[in-house]
Formats: C-alpha cells, sequence, structure tokens
C-alpha cells in the first residue's frame, strides 16, 4: 500500500499501537522472550525479530514446535513479562503529546494481553486511555487489521479517517488493512526500516492540535 499523508489533512482520532510506539519494553520482553525460546532450542538471534509486534499465541502457534501446547506456553510468557518491567521507559516526548489530546479522540491497540498492557503503561508513567484494544478483544491479531478496526469502532470513526501509530511491519501492514493513515516511530528501530509512510523519531519533533469541530491535526515543531 502506497504511504498516505499525514501532515496535510486532518483526523478524527489517533491510534496508538504501545510497546514500541509509546513506550520501550524491549530490554524486559527480549529478557523474557529469549529464556523461552533457549528453552525450546531456538536460535534466538534469529527468532527475536519475528515476534515483535504480534501477539504471543500468534507467534508460538506459527513456530509449529511438536509437542509445544502454545496456550500454556503463553501464559508462562505473559507471567514472565509481567514479573519483568525493569527498564520500561516512555518513548520521548509521548506523556506530553497524549494529554494534549482530548480522551474521547484516542486510543491504544496492543498485541499484548490487557494485564500487561495495564502493567507496562503504569510502569512507564502513561495514561491509561478510555479506549484499549488488547490480544483478548480479537481473535486474528497483527498483521490482520481487526484491532484497529474495532478501536476506530470503539472510539466511533472510521478507520479511514484515523492516523495510527506503528513500529513494527506487522502493526504498519494491520494499519494499512485497516485503511487507516500510519506514521512510523523509529525511537526504538536498531536498524532502518522499510516503510514508505512517514517516520519519526519520537514526539518531541511534533504536536497536535485540536480544530474547532474536534478533529486532530500532526504538524512539525521547530526543534
Amino acid at each position: 500500500m502506497s504511504a498516505r499523508p499525514v501532515f496535510d489533512r486532518s483526523f478524527s482520532a489517533f491510534l496508538f499501537d504501545m510497546d514500541g510506539t509509546l513506550l520501550n519494553s524491549i530490554l524486559a520482553t527480549e529478557r523474557v522472550w529469549t529464556r523461552w525460546a533457549l528453552k525450546h532450542g531456538l536460535d534466538v538471534a534469529t527468532f527475536l525479530p519475528t515476534m515483535h509486534g504480534r501477539r504471543g499465541i500468534d507467534t508460538i502457534t506459527q513456530l509449529g514446535l511438536p509437542g509445544v501446547d502454545p496456550a500454556a506456553e503463553v501464559k508462562e510468557v505473559e507471567q514472565g513479562e509481567m514479573e519483568d518491567v525493569d527498564g520500561v521507559v516512555p518513548i520521548a516526548g509521548a506523556i506530553a503529546f497524549l494529554s494534549a489530546l482530548p480522551a474521547d479522540r484516542w486510543g491504544i491497540v496492543t498485541s499484548a494481553p490487557v494485564a500487561l498492557a495495564r502493567r507496562r503503561l503504569a510502569a512507564a508513567g502513561i495514561p491509561l486511555p478510555k479506549v484499549i484494544v488488547t490480544a483478548e478483544d480479537v481473535t486474528k491479531g497483527k498483521p490482520a487489521p481487526d484491532g484497529y478496526r474495532l478501536g476506530a469502532a470503539r472510539l466511533g470513526f472510521d478507520p479511514a479517517d484515523c492516523l495510527v501509530f506503528e513500529d513494527v511491519p506487522a502493526g504498519i501492514l494491520a494499519g494499512e488493512g485497516a485503511g487507516a493513515h500510519v506514521a512510523v516511530i523509529t525511537a526504538t528501530h536498531h536498524h532502518p526500516i522499510e516503510t514508505g509512510h512517514p517516520k519519526l523519531e519520537n514526539y518531541e519533533g511534533v504536536a497536535s492540535v485540536v480544530d474547532s469541530d474536534g478533529r486532530l491535526r500532526l504538524i512539525r515543531i521547530a526543534g
């Protein structure tokens, strides 16, 4: 899908991924998943890039490991993630950016289960939105568009009139599939991401403007 404009138009609402987009949980996430991967004899360097931005149940199921019950394994991983929030911090500028948004005009769509989402948001000091779509809310996780469609619906808007903030290919595909416009946050990227969508290092170089009709505009601000 070709990139669509994000700076020269207004939107009904903003929808945010969580991990890597609003907060940085990479160190904690990779500590837990590394232990799990080693337990199952996986090559860690090859495996870790495949699990970011996706539901744990989807990651484990698609591996097709013999004799492994994905539902049981994902519970073990989720417990580890609940216990390890060391180093979970907000993306630069995220808290101020969110605080400027009307509460009924933004939400979070994450591949994390609801308990973990609440725990990580609290650890990073990010306010819990009125609308949050988590792993339990959809039967098909990212890259399927279901989560973003549901998030837009819960806010009362068409996803095609929403701006999605994402950081990984699975999430970008989900936003595209929902028909939304997409901006890519690169704060946690170790390597350049191949995308035609506008890229933002973090939220320090942008701001949101609320028009008189309540619609949102994303603008660049001078550094």
